[in-house]
C-alpha cells in the first residue's frame, strides 16, 4: 500500500503518526454511512422542540430501526446535522474534511461521463479523489490501522485512482467502485451482475451469486470476516462501512415485507421501507458481532446519512424522506442536507480507558449543529492522531458536542455550493445561526438573480421567504456567504458565453 502513495506526502505527517500500536492501544472505529437516507427514514426522531427534546414525525412511525434506537440509546444523536446534497461530494468532505466548494467534487460523479451539467463549472472535479487528498483513512493506516473499505465508494469516475479505494489508503476494499448505485440487491441476480443493471453490477462478491443472501447481508458478513482478522492480527481498526442500500432500485427485501401492509402506501414505498429494515438488521448484526469478539467497548460507531433522502412516497414532488422539512436529494432546502447522525460506543463502559478519554453521552440529543467536515478531525481526535500538516480542514472536532456539551468555538454557519443542474439547480445556500439564505445563480438570464431567506426557528419547514421583509438580514448573510465561497475557491456555474457566474446582490 505505501508504494502506492507518493513518498512526497510522508514529510507532511508527524513522527507520533507511525507509530504502530496494538489493538488495545488505539480504539477501533467505524463509521456506517447509509445512502440516500433521509431524516425520517427511521423509527428515531431527529427533530426537535425549543426546549431540545425529540418530537416524532408521522414517517418515524412507518419505519422499523430497532437496532438505530438501540445506538441512539447508547449515545448521542444531532438534531441538526448537514451533509453535502448529493452522494460524491458527501462522501468526498467526509474523507477529506474539505467543503465541497473547495474539493470541487460539486455533483455526483457519473461513472463513465462528465456530469457537470450543461452550465457546470467546466474544470470541476469529475474525477473524484486521488491519493493526495491525504483521506483520513491513509493517515490512520499510517498510524499502524487496519483500513477496511466495505460497500459504496463512489470516490471516483471508472479509470480515476479514486475508483478503487485501495489507491487512496485503504487496505482492504469490499464492493467499492466508481458506481454509485447497485445494479441489483439480489443475490439470485449476482447484484446485476448476472441481471438487473449490469453497469452497476456490485464487484467482488461472487461468492453470493445464485444465493438468496440480500446485497445488505453480503456487506456485513464480509465486514465481519474483515473485523475478525483484525483481531487475530491484533491490529486496530478503521471500518467505512458505506451501504448501497437505500438507494435505488428499490427491491422489496423479502423478509420484512410483512411489516409494511399500509394500503395508502404503493409498493416501492413498502419495498424502500425493507431497505430500511435491511439496513438497520446489518447495524444490529455488526454490533452483535462486535460483543461476541470482546471488542464492543473498545469500538466507536458514527452513524449517518450521505444525504437528504430520496423516499418513492409519492405526493407532492418538494416532499419526502424528510418531510415536514421541504426538499429531497439534489434540492436546495433541508430535506436535501439534513441527514440522521449518532455517535455511541459499541458497549458503554464508564470504566474503559478510551471511553474516559473521548466519553459519549448517553441517549442524549445534541442540538448545535454539526457537519460531514467534522467527521475527519472527530475520527483522528478518537484515535490519538493528529491531521497532517498543511491539510486545509473545513469543519473540526464534535468531541466536546458529543460529549453531550456546547462548543462555542465550533463554527455555527454551513455553506453548500451546488453549480450544477438537479432538484435545486445552480444555486448557493449557507445557513448562519437560525437564518439561511439560497442564493440562484441563473444561467439562463444572468442578469436576474434572486434569493429566497428563512427564518429556521421560526419556519423550520421552509415555506415563507422573508428575503424582502428582512433586507437587512439577507445582505449581512450574502456577504457572508460570498466571503466563505472566495476563501474556499469555488468554482461557478457559467453562462452560454461560458462567462463564470460570480454572485452578486440585488435586493429586490
Amino acid at each position: 500500500m505505501n508504494g502506492m502513495i507518493s513518498r512526497s506526502l510522508m514529510g507532511v505527517f508527524c513522527s507520533a503518526c507511525f507509530s504502530v500500536m496494538n489493538a488495545q492501544d488505539r480504539p477501533n472505529i467505524v463509521v456506517f454511512i447509509v445512502d440516500d437516507m433521509g431524516l425520517m427514514d427511521t423509527s428515531v426522531p431527529f427533530v426537535t422542540d425549543h426546549h431540545g427534546n425529540a418530537v416524532k414525525q408521522p414517517l418515524n412511525e412507518w419505519y422499523r430501526t430497532p437496532n438505530m434506537e438501540r445506538l441512539a440509546k447508547q449515545g448521542i444523536r444531532f438534531s441538526t446535522f448537514y451533509a453535502q446534497s448529493v452522494s460524491s461530494p458527501s462522501r468526498a468532505s467526509i474523507m477529506t474534511g474539505q467543503n465541497a466548494a473547495r474539493h470541487r467534487t460539486t455533483n455526483w460523479i457519473q461513472p463513465e461521463n462528465n456530469n457537470r451539467t450543461p452550465y457546470g463549472p467546466l474544470d470541476w472535479n469529475w474525477k473524484g479523489l486521488t491519493r493526495n487528498n491525504l483521506i483520513y483513512p491513509y493517515v490512520l493506516e499510517q498510524a499502524g490501522y487496519k483500513t477496511i473499505h466495505v460497500g459504496k465508494a463512489h470516490f471516483g469516475c471508472i479509470g480515476s485512482e479514486g475508483a478503487d479505494p485501495k489507491n487512496l489508503g485503504f487496505d482492504i476494499n469490499i464492493a467499492g467502485s466508481a458506481i454509485g448505485s447497485p445494479g441489483s440487491y439480489y443475490g439470485e441476480n449476482g447484484y446485476g451482475a448476472i441481471k438487473g443493471a449490469k453497469s452497476r453490477a456490485v464487484p467482488g462478491l461472487e461468492q453470493y451469486f445464485h444465493t438468496n443472501t440480500f446485497l445488505s447481508d453480503a456487506l456485513t458478513l464480509e465486514a465481519d470476516k474483515e473485523i475478525e482478522k483484525a483481531v487475530a492480527e491484533k491490529r486496530p481498526f478503521y471500518l467505512n462501512m458505506a451501504h448501497y442500500a437505500v438507494h435505488s432500485p428499490f427491491e422489496t427485501d423479502k423478509r420484512f415485507i410483512g411489516h409494511y401492509t399500509d394500503p395508502k402506501k404503493n409498493q416501492q414505498a413498502c419495498a424502500f421501507a425493507t431497505l430500511i429494515e435491511g439496513m438497520d438488521k446489518s447495524l444490529g448484526d455488526l454490533m452483535d458481532k462486535l460483543e461476541e469478539l470482546g471488542i464492543a467497548e473498545n469500538t466507536l460507531i458514527i452513524f449517518l446519512g450521505d444525504n437528504g433522502g430520496d423516499a418513492p412516497l409519492g405526493g407532492a414532488a418538494d416532499y419526502g424522506s424528510s418531510a415536514p422539512f421541504k426538499g429531497k436529494k439534489g434540492s436546495e432546502y433541508e430535506g436535501g442536507v439534513r441527514v440522521p447522525f449518532i455517535v455511541a460506543w459499541a458497549h458503554p463502559d464508564a470504566e474503559n480507558k478510551f471511553q474516559k478519554a473521548f466519553p459519549v453521552a448517553q441517549n442524549a440529543i445534541q442540538t448545535q449543529m454539526g457537519t460531514v467536515m467534522d467527521i475527519y478531525p472527530t475520527v483522528l481526535s478518537v484515535a490519538g492522531v493528529k491531521v497532517p500538516e498543511n491539510h486545509i480542514l473545513d469543519g473540526s472536532t464534535l468531541e466536546r458536542m458529543i460529549a453531550g456539551k456546547k462548543d462555542k468555538a465550533h463554527r455555527d454557519d454551513f455553506l453548500m455550493h451546488f453549480p450544477h443542474e438537479h432538484r435545486g439547480s445552480y444555486f448557493t445556500s449557507y445557513r448562519k445561526g437560525d437564518w439561511k439564505l439560497i442564493y440562484y445563480y441563473n444561467p439562463e438570464h444572468p442578469d436576474a438573480p434572486y434569493y429566497k431567506l428563512f427564518n429556521l426557528s421560526e419556519d423550520p419547514n421552509e415555506k415563507n421567504d422573508v428575503a424582502k421583509a428582512e433586507r437587512k438580514k439577507a445582505k449581512e448573510l450574502f456577504g457572508l456567504m460570498v466571503k466563505r465561497l472566495e476563501m474556499e475557491k469555488a468554482l461557478y456555474p457559467i453562462d452560454k458565453d461560458k462567462n463564470e457566474l460570480r454572485p452578486f446582490f440585488i435586493a429586490k
